[in-house]
């Protein structure tokens, strides 16, 4: 990319959640005027269920009189006097690339698609290691330039938790903005759950809460569904009850057998969890309580 049309490019991102109220919108705008921003995108979102008011705003980085660290001092000086304690906000630069460690089992349609979006520079982040728990993927992901850690959970001499003290050693090394499980098919103890909330994204194979759990497609296949889906969402210490990011569903018939639905499973998958994880990294995707806000 031209250096000239990166720096174009490069945007500082607010994203805040709050309890509603008037004057949230003017506060903002006003303070980013202030700042002489030259604001590319505006979203807003107020939840009348839960009166909590939610906002994405970017802003032309070069078009800012200040740092992105000075930015964030001034805002939060703003937000200390003017906003509600409990107002959840975060400001990020997206000329700082994101990182993600990626975590599989043997399964390679998400990490083939999540590999190849990084090589293609469609990927807003850089994928910086490969966990996995079998060694059949080791080969592929080498191949992409990306470091690959095996850990196995069928050693022998190594217990369930001391596997999962390797992992989160690897990933916490990298200190990622995201913890991608990618058919990963294993169930994260609920201490990374906690330690990694809102970083680790699962995709599951099933159009959430229907089909939680194994073997979704075969439960699928009992039940004579006539669409089948994915689901991406933030992992939790409750199975499959995150908070959901994105999801799709495609149609299947009578004549779909469970390896069909298998088969046209993958592509859904693939496409969910590449949007999931676009969107996360992106600041997309404000969470309150169990449901998310996704500013697309």
């Amino acid at each position: 990319m031209n250096p000239d049309t990166a720096a174009a490019d490069r945007r500082f991102v607010l994203s805040l959640g709050c309890p509603d109220t008037t004057g949230i919108v003017a506060r903002i705008a006003g303070f980013l005027a202030d700042a002489g921003a030259w604001i590319t995108e505006a979203a807003y979102h107020s939840d009348e269920d839960t009166n909590w008011f939610f906002t994405r705003q970017a802003v032309r980085a070069d078009s800012v009189d200040c740092t992105v660290d000075e930015l964030r001092e001034r805002f939060a000086a703003l937000a200390a006097q003017h906003f509600h304690p409990d107002t959840e906000w975060r400001l990020t630069d997206s000329g700082a690339p994101k990182k993600v460690v990626i975590l599989v089992s043997k399964e390679s349609h998400c990490l083939i698609d999540l590999l190849g979006r990084a090589q293609r520079d469609e990927f807003p982040g850089e994928i910086v290691a490969v966990v996995g728990n079998h060694s059949s993927l080791g080969e592929l992901t080498e191949r992409f330039g990306v470091p690959f850690h095996l850990v196995a959970f069928d050693d022998p001499d190594v217990s369930r938790d001391e596997a999962f003290v390797r992992i989160a050693a690897i990933v916490d090394d990298h200190d990622p903005d995201a913890v991608v499980l990618a058919r990963f098919m294993q169930i994260l103890p609920a201490q990374l759950c906690e330690r990694w909330a809102r970083r680790a994204i699962n995709i599951h194979h099933s159009f959430l809460p229907s089909f939680v759990g194994a073997r979704p497609y075969h439960q699928a296949f009992a039940r004579g569904v006539k669409l089948i889906g994915a689901t991406c969402h933030y992992v939790t210490a409750e199975l499959d009850a995150g908070p959901i990011i994105e999801q799709d569903v495609i149609r299947v018939d009578h004549g779909d057998n469970v390896a069909d639905m298998v088969r046209q499973g993958r592509d859904i998958e693939t496409l969910v969890l590449a949007r999931g994880v676009r969107w996360h990294l992106e600041d997309r995707v404000l969470v309150h309580g169990a449901k998310t806000v996704v500013f697309d």
